[in-house]
């Protein structure tokens, strides 16, 4: 189903239906602020093994996954005080920050080093999406069979369409990275500069 949602002025009515979807263990396209991201309840496994056949990786790939807001993100990772003060600052945003993660978070979501990539990205389809279904999303780029990110939602209609049940159309989103910085012991270290501003983190 293709659902076109005005990315400005979302109605939660529209929404309702991919929240639906998520909450039947469906996997997702929705817009971010950094391109189309395919996803599911973090807490569904079947679903979660569903986007690594769809992704065609290995199931060592960690995945990030989507919070609403600040307040979320204390209940799935370990947050100090410098790492509260660097999240207020950047967050919503480009962004995704490596923490420690919490035993709120599903073993297959975590990484060998039980850490967690959490996003709150810029835009407000994707908030309202966690908000209503009250979970984090599972984030991953939307990528066609060659491994490109795709920015048109006809694009990812035709390549995905038969494989997920929702395809939020928002437009184009001209696909750019977001920057990956681990917060691990207070040390911040830039894992991949993408459009997230990483400059501020070299000084």
């Amino acid at each position: 189903m293709l659902l076109e949602i005005d990315p400005l002025r979302p109605k939660t009515r529209r929404l309702e239906q991919a929240v639906e979807a998520l909450r039947r263990g469906e996997v997702i396209v929705y817009p971010t602020d950094t391109c189309y991201g395919l996803g599911c309840d973090i807490f569904n496994k079947r679903a979660i093994e569903r986007i690594y056949q769809i992704k065609q990786v290995p199931r060592s790939t960690p995945f990030s996954f989507i919070c609403p807001d600040l307040a979320g993100i204390s209940r799935f990772a370990r947050v100090t005080d410098y790492a509260y003060r660097v999240l207020k600052r950047f967050l919503p945003g480009p962004y995704t920050f490596v923490l420690e993660g919490t035993r709120a978070v599903p073993k297959m979501m975590l990484t060998k080093r039980k850490t967690v990539g959490i996003r709150v990205p810029d835009h407000q389809i994707c908030q309202l999406l966690s908000e209503m279904l009250g979970n984090p999303l599972l984030s991953t780029s939307a990528t066609d069979h060659r491994g490109e990110v795709m920015a048109e939602p006809w694009e990812i209609a035709d390549e995905l369409g038969r494989q997920v049940a929702v395809i939020i159309d928002s437009g184009v989103i001209p696909p750019e990275p977001s920057s990956v910085v681990s917060l691990i012991d207070d040390e911040p270290e830039i894992l991949r500069e993408g459009k997230g501003d990483v400059s501020l983190f070299l000084s």
